[in-house]
């Protein structure tokens, strides 16, 4: 495929550009394939292209019931960070957030990385106690991260409102510096075209109906929309159906679904420089390129598979934008949308094999999963190729609900579940 730059687009300007080519193509499907990939968001598509790149496994299908990234990967708030507290969580959020530094020259697709800086507000002691101690676990473990005073906090984020008479005064912040955004589209169509380059079908709206299993129990393929494909391995990476998914294979997970709400602002002069993010509040906010507010908000109190959300935690959460930054008050909103989330009982994924052979799993990313696209798919690849879990992925598979050596990320989540 031909390479994007700048001379590509004085060509092609010259040329009213009418020779651009199809980002991907939409083949109809094989009988069957090597490998099969369940979900078309960043980390199916992100599998897919890692497979062939770097495990040189190119006959592999992407199926999607709907259309490219039309699922969480296009309804989130695209932050990203790796400032998380244990070992297991660090290591592929650090993992992650280093190849998403370099993934539009890997990619040779703008996903538009913004390392701008996320800081967490401190609203209380418990706040800062907890901050704190992620900020030295982090340090100890080589990812940067730093405690500010209000002071050094709103130096960094004018619009911060650090008055004594606030109704959630600010007594310090977290910052990650490296830490930013990137455009969530631009990530799944950036994976897409690489992927598709490199042979791999990408089949949208093809539902997967079911997933067969051989004498053995072991899998054979799927039954789609658009009849049996064959496969000898087939991965999972549906995120808030993940748990529908792998019942078609009689595989509970330990997971549950849950709608995730963010909505955006009309477009305003660039007035705000980073992501500020508030567990205590509670809310999150950051500017896009196009001057929009993109606010995030916390899970629903139900389980759901709703993309819209109840009205009262979008209330409550302009609630809170409006305690933190009041010269927002009167910013008018112009769209809501919603995301199923699938959390785990310890806020952190799994990855891995299951009891039935040649099936694996990728889900339980609750609210993280954008921000772990790279790293995710760069893992899952590893682990449907080799049929073994890599060294940055060991802590995160389905084993540990059964040991109960769980990963309690609930508060580095920073979202209220």
């Amino acid at each position: 495929m031909r390479k994007y730059s700048v001379f590509a687009v004085v060509r092609e300007a010259m040329r009213a550009h009418k020779g651009w080519e199809a980002q991907w193509v939409s083949p109809e499907p094989r009988q069957s394939y090597d490998v099969i990939i369940i979900g078309a968001g960043g980390h199916g598509l992100g599998a897919a292209y890692y497979l062939a790149k770097e495990h040189g496994i190119t006959n592999v299908a992407v199926i999607e019931k709907g259309w490219l990234g039309g699922g969480n990967t296009g309804r989130n708030t695209t932050i990203i960070r790796s400032n998380y507290l244990y070992e297991e969580s660090m290591d592929i959020y650090e993992h992650s957030l280093k190849l998403w530094e370099g993934l539009s020259q890997d990619l040779n697709y703008n996903v538009m990385y913004s390392p701008r800086g996320v800081m967490m507000l401190s609203h209380n002691v418990h706040d800062q106690q907890s901050f704190k101690r992620h900020v030295n676990a982090n340090n100890l473990y080589g990812i940067d991260n730093e405690w500010l005073t209000p002071e050094q906090a709103k130096a960094f984020c004018p619009p911060l409102d650090i008055s004594k008479n606030a109704r959630y005064p600010i007594n310090g912040a977290a910052l990650q510096r490296r830490g930013g955004t990137a455009r969530h589209d631009a990530v799944a169509w950036g994976y897409a075209r690489a992927a598709s380059d490199r042979g791999v079908h990408i089949i949208q709206n093809c539902e997967v109906t079911g997933i067969r299993r051989g004498p053995n129990g072991e899998v054979t393929g799927v039954d789609t929309t658009k009849g049996f494909i064959g496969a000898k391995k087939v991965g999972v990476s549906a995120a808030g159906h993940s748990s529908v998914v792998m019942g078609m294979a009689g595989v509970r997970l330990p997971v549950h679904s849950t709608p995730l709400q963010a909505l955006v602002s009309e477009p305003l002069k660039p007035i705000f420089p980073c992501v500020v993010m508030s567990n205590t509040v509670h809310a999150y906010i950051s500017q896009s390129d196009k001057g929009e507010l993109v606010i995030g908000a916390g899970t629903d109190q139900y389980n759901s598979y709703s993309q819209t959300g109840g009205m009262q935690i979008i209330t409550h959460t302009l609630d809170a934008i409006c305690e933190l930054f009041p010269m927002f008050r009167r910013v008018k909103m112009m769209r809501q949308w919603g995301g199923i989330t699938d959390n785990t009982a310890d806020r952190s994924p799994i990855q891995s094999v299951t009891p039935v052979p040649n099936l694996f799993v990728n889900a339980g990313w609750g609210t993280g999963g954008f921000k772990a696209t790279p790293g995710s798919a760069n893992l899952f690849a590893h682990l449907i190729a080799k049929g073994e879990p890599h060294r940055l992925a060991q802590g995160l598979t389905l084993d540990r609900f059964r040991t109960g050596r769980l990963i309690d990320e609930a508060a580095a989540a920073a979202v209220a579940h």
